[in-house]
């Protein structure tokens, strides 16, 4: 049963790289979504160090793709820490983990031969009940606001997360199925971060956003104490987060996908606990309510998007 304690060893890992992306977009240490993406999309360029490993040079229709997927994903992170710097991060981290795996279900389904069993139906139900019950503010009142702020923010990275997911594993199977194992592994991804990175001059387009990164270089250099503590706390959340995924790929390897899938449920606990537990020291960041029925709400919700899962999967 080692698969469990790296399951929720990952999951640990992931709910604390949320919370840090919410540190550092509301403590204004990244002024926007768009500078912090800027840089996480620059971040990901260390992906070629895997290179020497297995790089493949695929056709112009697998480059494409690798290129195009990895930008979607980039902003579909943009989309999240839109979010995440609007809302309560035990709100956001949920409803995105509710519509990621029912958007890949959906966008999957017409490759799909087979129909929809009463458990998948059941599970799309539960997980759009989950993702709105944690959304709203109970009791509901006439001309109050229904959804947190940041809800659509969240949804659209959902979606977005999704379509890129999706778009990887066609690269696993489909495009580069010819490839060893480790060949496959290294070419797509190592690829669709330079794709990730393209993304990132994307964002220079928008002439606002423009404006902000390239604010966003003096400001560091203007402040350097300060740059070099933001800059520490980045890439040791992108540390974070990159065990995350590599201890979930491992879990994948030993255990049930459906389970390990399934007990995505216990990062939004983790994320629940860390936002309480940081919002007594930075409360203005961590906005997080204490009340006795706001907790009982998420944990309600929790428990139907992790039935809903189970169901999905």
């Amino acid at each position: 049963m080692f698969w469990i304690v790296l399951t929720i060893s990952s999951y640990l890992l992931g709910a604390l790289a949320n919370i840090l992306d919410k540190f550092l977009l509301g403590s204004k240490r990244f002024s926007s979504a768009p500078v912090y993406a800027f840089y996480v999309g620059v971040f990901s360029l260390w992906a070629v160090f895997f290179a020497p490993f297995g790089l493949q040079i695929p056709n112009v229709f697998g480059l494409a793709l690798c290129l195009l997927s990895g930008a979607i994903f980039l902003f579909g992170i943009l989309l999240l820490y839109f979010a995440i710097g609007k809302a309560q991060a035990s709100r956001v981290v949920p409803v995105v983990g509710a519509v990621l795996p029912l958007a890949t279900f959906l966008i999957a389904l017409p490759f799909k031969t087979e129909t929809l069993s009463f458990f998948q139906i059941l599970g799309i139900l539960l997980l759009i009940f989950g993702g709105l019950l944690i959304s709203f503010d109970l009791p509901l009142r006439l001309g109050k606001k229904k959804f947190f702020s940041g809800f659509l923010f969240a949804i659209g990275a959902g979606i977005l997360l999704a379509v890129a997911y999706v778009l990887f594993k066609y690269l696993s199977q489909n495009v580069f199925e010819y490839l060893s194992a480790k060949e496959n592994f290294v070419t797509w991804y190592v690829w669709t971060r330079i794709g990730g990175f393209v993304g990132t001059l994307g964002l220079l387009l928008v002439p606002t956003w423009r404006k902000d990164i390239f604010k966003s270089f003096h400001t560091h250099r203007k402040n350097k104490k300060q740059a070099l503590g933001t800059g520490a706390i980045f890439v040791g959340n992108k540390i974070v987060g990159g065990l995350s995924a590599l201890l979930l790929n491992f879990a994948f390897t030993l255990g049930s996908v459906t389970l390990i899938n399934a007990l995505v449920s216990v990062q939004y606990v983790f994320v629940l606990i860390l936002a309480w537990y940081f919002s007594k020291k930075y409360h203005k960041i961590f906005s997080e309510k204490l009340y006795f029925w706001d907790w009982f709400q998420k944990i309600v919700a929790i428990v139907v998007i992790a039935i809903g899962i189970f169901f999905i999967t």
